[in-house]
């Protein structure tokens, strides 16, 4: 097709729009937390509650609640919608909920166990397409370690069940995994199948397990989900299984975002142009961080009000730990640890305790990559500038 002069500039204004579209707006994403309630019962989980859990149910957002989240979320500039859960296809409205995002013109990610998907709702997806990748998290390739995980009988036939309609109806899907003693060794098995799903070329599958403790805080759920992690090492092993990817990939971001981040007690963005509300109505900066001075209830404001309260606190909060200031106030290394207020509150119930084994993870990646020696802690380093240089340009 020849180009025209007017078909040029048409297209720059299109751009142009979009720049400013994106740089003027309050909210780009927003994740929306359908359900606490899941039909697995995973040991690992940080959320989920039963599937018959009436009290929960009752609890949560009417469909006309998420109706009007989502068009306040358009309001303000939104691009993208998350629906997440627990299991967020255990909502009788999912469909209805589904196609009135993308008739706002939403782009929708669905996190599911894909053990609820069927015949019409991979029809759905086929005909009125999610436009980005459906999430699925994948718990074993065997029905023994599948449900050693989801410790649900049936679930592992369930999930294979709708990932081939989604594979049947060629929908765009990506699959993840946690790993845990039922399927730690089908970690080969699980990646090779993996690189045969369409939506998958081009990169590994992710692993969660450095697993998040439970949201709300249950001290004996989180004694079992502690002796679930792995060490450091361990997850290095997995990190690394593509050496030579991991290492482009650790350059990239290395350039990007390792340096010491001070005493402002969020550095990650949260709650900047983003948020996530939960199963009752609680607008937060991100799915994991429930600290009751960081939720604001959407059922007496507007999410616009809300991420101007979250906006001023994160960008004024101070982090007053004198452990934190010492360590990791200055620690080059903050952009391998997860460390974040969020995690603390998680692990401690503040939000500027230091989360050893966070710190763990992220010195062990930095002595496998050759920033660090065998005995030096990240703060200590004062030429970290020019050890990141080195590298980067190794």
């Amino acid at each position: 097709m020849i180009r025209t002069k007017s078909y040029i500039v048409s297209k720059q204004l299109k751009a142009n729009n979009l720049v400013a579209h994106v740089s003027s707006s309050i909210l780009l994403k927003l994740d929306i937390e359908l359900t606490e309630r899941c039909n697995n019962n995973c040991i690992h989980c940080g959320i989920n509650l039963a599937a018959d859990d009436l009290a929960a149910k009752k609890k949560e957002l009417s469909t006309q609640q998420i109706q009007d989240i989502l068009k306040q979320a358009v309001a303000l500039g939104c691009l993208t919608v998350r629906f997440t859960g627990g299991e967020p296809l255990l909502r009788e409205d999912f469909q209805q909920i589904y196609i009135f995002a993308r008739r706002l013109g939403l782009k929708v990610i669905v996190f599911t166990n894909a053990t609820l998907i069927t015949p019409n709702l991979a029809e759905l997806f086929m005909k009125v397409p999610p436009l980005e990748k459906i999430e699925i998290s994948v718990y074993g390739m065997k029905k023994s370690s599948y449900e050693g995980v989801s410790r649900v009988k049936g679930s592992f036939a369930a999930a294979w069940r709708g990932i081939n309609l989604l594979l049947e109806k060629k929908i765009p899907f990506v699959v993840k995994n946690a790993l845990l003693p039922s399927n730690k060794n089908e970690v080969n098995d699980f990646t090779q199948w993996a690189k045969k799903i369409s939506g998958m070329h081009g990169y590994l599958p992710a692993y969660s397990m450095f697993f998040h403790l439970r949201y709300l805080r249950d001290e004996m759920k989180n004694i079992e989900i502690k002796n679930l992690r792995i060490s450091a090492q361990d997850g290095l092993k997995i990190l690394t299984r593509d050496k030579i990817g991991y290492i482009k990939e650790m350059k990239k971001f290395c350039a990007k975002f390792m340096r010491p981040v001070g005493d402002k007690l969020f550095s990650c963005g949260a709650g900047m142009n983003s948020g996530c509300v939960d199963a009752h109505g609680y607008f937060q900066p991100c799915l994991t961080l429930r600290h009751p001075n960081y939720v604001y209830n959407l059922k007496q404001g507007s999410l616009k009000d809300g991420l101007k309260s979250f906006y001023h606190k994160i960008k004024e909060g101070k982090v007053k730990n004198p452990v934190y200031l010492k360590r990791c106030a200055k620690c080059f290394l903050m952009g391998f640890c997860s460390q974040c207020p969020a995690e603390s509150w998680l692990e401690h119930g503040t939000l500027d305790t230091p989360v050893d084994y966070l710190c763990d993870i992220a010195h062990v990646q930095a002595r496998f990559l050759g920033l660090l020696s065998q005995k030096e802690m990240g703060w200590e380093v004062l030429d970290w500038p020019s050890r990141i240089n080195n590298f980067i340009n190794s």
